[in-house]
């Protein structure tokens, strides 16, 4: 993971995109939280600038090439048009609920992200906390003895730096960085293995989805406390399980090769993605068993598509039964 420039990646400079996402983010937060008119009115705007933030990314994904993400990325920006002309048109309560719902759980999600991605010292120390414990669930394992070595800054101008040197504003990012901002190498026995954690490897993006979408959610705070709690924890369980296990495959299987992919390359890029999709989805599906007002808000923002009728007709099927 060497720095470089990736400016000609992004449509536009990475610095405007985050600045028109952190303040569609914001409206967004205040179009939930306040409720007032005029916040109302600028929802629409809200969700484009949210929605072009995230598409920006597209091309970046394409040149890499990680298509899973540029399509995600791609889908973001007709979708926020999707949810401004219905922000504009909704008068159905269902709907309404549905989509100031949606404006919280994006908003909340969102904003500490940024926060995290833009504070170098907030990053770094995610990256740290999950990665010390993924190297000691391997040790224990006995697979070998795992430690951290360096932690490294990617300045987009070229060149890795060692955080300690590294003379970037530690408190907020400041200047331009690779897509892969900071990283901490692994050691095997006080050898490195050229695996370095970044912050995607924490998992904090699954973890800040499902924080946004349950406290903005109108219920008891002991529902909240414990929907969270079984989503964060087995979340971050199951993300040390996966990195541990990439480790040890690597460690394992060095010659391993499909595709002209390496086998950490290949459980990184697509196995371990489509498991994590796998997971999340399941981990959705009790959580719609334990938050009913959360599965209504997303079988009403389904609706579109179809899935709300057939889930109704599903459920008054099975109760005739």
């Amino acid at each position: 993971m060497i720095g470089y420039n990736v400016a000609s990646d992004y449509l536009v400079d990475k610095s405007i995109a985050t600045v028109l996402g952190a303040i569609g983010l914001l409206l967004l937060f205040l179009a939930w939280k306040t409720r007032l008119d005029i916040f109302e009115k600028m929802a629409p705007i809200s969700w484009l600038l949210t929605g072009f933030y995230f598409f920006n990314d597209t091309s970046y994904y394409l040149e890499q090439p990680d298509y899973v993400l540029a399509m995600m990325s791609a889908i973001c920006l007709p979708g926020s048009v999707g949810v401004a002309i219905w922000e504009k048109k909704a008068t159905k309560k269902q709907f309404v609920e549905a989509l100031r719902w949606f404006r919280g759980t994006v908003s909340v999600a969102g904003l500490p992200y940024l926060m995290i991605a833009h504070i170098p010292m907030l990053n770094v120390l995610a990256i740290w906390f999950v990665a010390w414990q993924s190297a000691a669930l391997l040790s224990f394992a006995g697979g070998a003895k795992v430690t951290l070595g360096e932690t490294y800054a990617n300045p987009a101008n070229g060149g890795k730096t060692n955080f300690d040197d590294w003379d970037g504003n530690k408190w907020f990012l400041t200047e331009d960085m690779s897509e892969f901002s900071f990283h901490t190498e692994l050691l095997v026995n006080g050898e490195p293995i050229y695996i370095n954690f970044v912050l995607a490897c924490t998992a904090i993006q699954s973890m800040i989805i499902f924080v946004g979408a349950i406290s903005v959610l109108d219920i008891g705070w002991k529902k909240r406390v414990r929907a969270l709690f079984i989503s964060l924890s087995l979340i971050h369980i199951l993300n040390l399980f996966r990195n541990a296990g990439l480790i040890w495959l690597q460690m394992g299987y060095p010659d391993w090769r499909w595709m002209n992919l390496t086998i950490f390359e290949f459980g990184h890029a697509y196995a371990s993605r489509f498991v994590s999709l796998a997971a999340m989805f399941l981990l959705a599906l009790v959580l719609f068993e334990m938050l009913p007002k959360m599965h209504r808000h997303v079988l009403s923002l389904l609706s579109p598509f179809g899935v709300s009728n057939r889930s109704k007709q599903l459920m008054d099927h099975r109760g005739q039964k």
